[in-house]
């Protein structure tokens, strides 16, 4: 029995992670000017960061059904048995969607919908792999990618809400909020959707609320965290090194590069914690 685990490219796996783990990544795409780019692929962080610094007009889409049903049935032509798709929240994309649409087609094929993204999803997903390298069971290595999924808590801070407020990602009464007075909100991915937590002066005390908030979320035994950014490289390191020394019972911090895809609707500055605590089974 040889399970494959799929995902999306808004995972966010640091470099090497998919390959060594064996997990097949299907890119969404970017659109920048009407121009079509896979994420990841033909257009990254450093070229998102020059569009929207341009005044570029950027919006994404999600993989086409058939896009994720060729994948999954080259994976069960290659020796798989079932697949396991893990993919960011449906409440923020219809990549779920798309990969329902393609399972049916394929047959095989479970879906599981995160209700996360970034490092949200990739822990959902090192899970599922690592039950598939167990050589467990579909249904087992599903539920790992679903429990982990549950036990994960995703913190962001962002210098404006207007990338949020373009993709529709957040009500337009909260992104006017956001902007106010130069207010700095502090948001939680909640149930698969975006939420405020609560609303600070600057960027500097918008990045200690999050290593408040994930030092709460990690407790006093061993997690996985996660710190991630846009064009904002060495302030993501000295809050992975803040997080690590709150946290010294952490098994490490991850520092990780959002792509174009999670970029265009953060714009350029954002910086995100992923908690994951140990499991207490």
């Amino acid at each position: 029995m040889t399970i494959r685990v799929v995902t999306d490219s808004t995972a966010y796996l640091p470099e090497g992670f998919a390959e060594r783990h064996r997990v097949a990544v299907v890119p969404l795409h970017v659109l920048v000017d009407g121009r079509s780019f896979t994420d990841g692929v033909e257009l990254g962080p450093v070229e998102l960061v020059q569009a929207l610094r341009g005044h570029a007009t950027v919006s994404t889409s999600r993989p086409n059904p058939e896009d994720l049903a060729v994948r999954y049935r080259a994976l069960l032509a290659d020796g798989a048995s079932e697949v396991v798709s893990v993919h960011l929240s449906r409440e923020l994309s219809g990549t779920w969607e798309a990969a329902c649409r393609a399972a049916d087609r394929v047959g095989n094929v479970r879906v599981v919908d995160s209700r996360s993204t970034a490092m949200g999803l990739g822990f959902a997903v090192l899970a599922a792999a690592r039950a598939a390298s167990e050589g467990q069971a579909g249904e087992r290595v599903e539920a790992a990618a679903a429990e982990t999924a549950e036990r994960t808590a995703t913190w962001f801070c962002v210098p404006t809400m207007e990338y949020l407020r373009r993709g529709g990602r957040i009500g337009t009464a909260a992104a006017l909020l956001g902007t106010a007075l130069a207010v700095k909100p502090v948001l939680h991915i909640e149930d698969g959707r975006i939420t405020g937590v609560e609303k600070v002066r600057t960027m500097s005390r918008a990045k200690v609320r999050l290593v408040d908030l994930a030092t709460a979320a990690a407790g006093t035994g061993r997690a996985r965290l996660a710190v991630h950014h846009l064009g904002a490289k060495d302030q993501a390191t000295l809050l992975a090194e803040e997080l690590a020394a709150r946290l010294p019972a952490a098994a490490g911090v991850l520092v990780s590069e959002v792509g174009a895809v999670i970029g265009a609707h953060t714009g350029p500055g954002v910086l995100g914690v992923v908690v994951l605590p140990e499991s207490v089974e």
